[in-house]
């Protein structure tokens, strides 16, 4: 955005259209990341650092060396709390992989010998309900391989199990702060207090259990295939207790946000701190580790390689270690974000945000706005999407606040390639889960949504 008591418009200037075409370059490049094999962050950051070079030179051409310089330090300082925030809650479910919490889940249900039915309805119940703490991301990959390991070679069952798992993790998320980076970045922003998420419980519920129910018509009534040899998997030391420093961690940063008025950053990065003291306790008292899940392929590498090293250096890669599993977070997510956070603010200080606003809000009126900006989600990622209309800053009620903030949520499941849970199970089960698998199933998808939204404007007020 431009600094305060500014008023920059070149949205038909060269300059301006050459920043809209750098940043269409650069998103394609991100959709086309399964072809590419081009990691999505690679692009955005080169199409920010682009266009606000371009900015400068602009606001420069113009006569004002001040503003964008100003306009670019306040959207870096709004990534700068984003990025550390999500860097503990990744850190922390990052550590709670590596203690194994996921994997001793999952091996319990696929041992509770439930039947199709009833494991399809398991896996969508946990995945909306551990999304608001574990975000979507994870917890539909989570919930993504029981469902494949039940299923096995069931194609039908494993289809339909995935779209339930990416419709349910969606609209999980979309009732926290904590389960989406669009419903963090509102939260965060001031928009809505912690509290007022929840009054997105029951349009979320709707918005997963009408599509499920419709769905559920399809699965198989009887028993999997038993699996021949299933190894049963343990949480390891101090899972418990880091799990619960979490929790805590999370109450730090919402009564430090709600009493104390202090960004929410600081409560995550105190616990951050905690979980690296903790850590050390770890790496004092266990002697010995086995990795799995991010960290497996880095500690095999690690033990082949100090493998051939002359002299006994076991306990320098054996011990649990709390800045290795921190290297494992989601750096690309990461960097993504910084891209698409400054390239969307770089337009907006062009004065693109500003026409959009008048386009969608002032012609269209905040509802119907609100309600296609979810549709738009599905096509692109909901990340530019929400950082647009909080940038636009539009002139809205609470209430409205909280659709746009439920529709960019689950709006991403309207296509398998909507939402980063869907993109990830995609790779995840190849072949099986598929854009037109998901496809076939849109309009019921659809069907709750538009209910949802309904609930909402019933329940909440227009």
């Amino acid at each position: 955005m431009a600094a305060e008591g500014t008023n920059h418009s070149h949205t038909d200037t060269f300059i301006g259209i050459t920043c809209v075409v750098i940043f269409l370059i650069s998103y394609l490049c991100v959709l086309g990341e399964e072809f590419f094999h081009l990691r999505k962050s690679k692009p955005v950051i080169i199409a920010a650092g682009l266009i606000w070079l371009l900015v400068g030179l602009a606001y420069t051409l113009e006569g004002d060396n001040e503003s964008a310089a100003i306009a670019f330090r306040h959207n870096l300082l709004e990534y700068a709390e984003l990025f550390f925030f999500l860097l503990a809650a990744m850190s922390f479910i990052t550590t709670l992989e590596e203690r194994q919490v996921f994997a001793a889940l999952r091996s319990w249900l696929i041992t509770c010998n439930l039947s199709l039915l009833q494991i399809y309805w398991a896996t969508g119940a946990l995945a909306f309900f551990l999304s608001p703490v574990a975000d979507n991301l994870s917890t539909a990959l989570l919930m993504g391989a029981v469902v494949m390991a039940v299923g096995q070679h069931n194609v039908r069952f494993v289809a339909v199990g995935c779209i339930n798992v990416v419709v349910a993790a969606n609209a999980g998320g979309a009732f926290s702060p904590f389960g989406d980076i669009t419903t963090l970045m509102v939260w965060q922003k001031g928009v809505i207090g912690f509290s007022g998420f929840f009054n997105l419980f029951i349009p979320s519920v709707i918005s997963w259990l009408v599509p499920a129910l419709i769905m559920s018509a399809v699965v198989e009534k009887g028993n999997p295939v038993p699996e021949r040899r299933h190894q049963q998997r343990q949480m390891k030391p101090g899972a418990l207790p880091i799990l619960t420093l979490f929790l805590l961690t999370i109450m730090l940063a919402v009564t430090s946000h709600s009493l104390l008025h202090l960004p929410s950053v600081l409560g995550m990065m105190t616990g951050l701190g905690v979980l690296k003291l903790y850590g050390y306790y770890l790496s004092r008292f266990e002697s010995s580790i086995r990795d799995t899940g991010h960290v497996h392929n880095l500690h095999i590498q690690n033990l082949t390689d100090i493998s051939q090293m002359k002299g006994d250096h076991t306990d320098v890669i054996r011990r649990f270690d709390i800045f290795q599993v921190v290297e494992r977070s989601a750096w690309d997510t990461l960097m993504f974000f910084y891209g698409i956070v400054l390239s969307v603010g770089g337009l907006a200080a062009l004065g693109y945000l500003g026409l959009l606003s008048d386009l969608f809000y002032s012609n269209l009126g905040p509802t119907l706005a609100n309600s296609l900006i979810g549709v738009l989600s599905s096509l692109i990622d909901n990340i530019p999407v929400m950082f647009a209309v909080l940038t636009m800053q539009p002139d809205m009620s609470t209430n409205q606040w909280l659709l746009v903030t439920l529709t960019t949520g689950i709006g991403g499941s309207l296509l398998s390639i909507g939402s980063a849970a869907g993109i990830a199970l995609m790779g995840q089960a190849q072949g099986v889960y598929t854009f037109s698998s998901h496809l076939k199933w849109s309009w019921a998808i659809a069907l709750g949504y538009l209910l949802s939204i309904m609930s909402h404007l019933w329940l909440n007020g227009s």
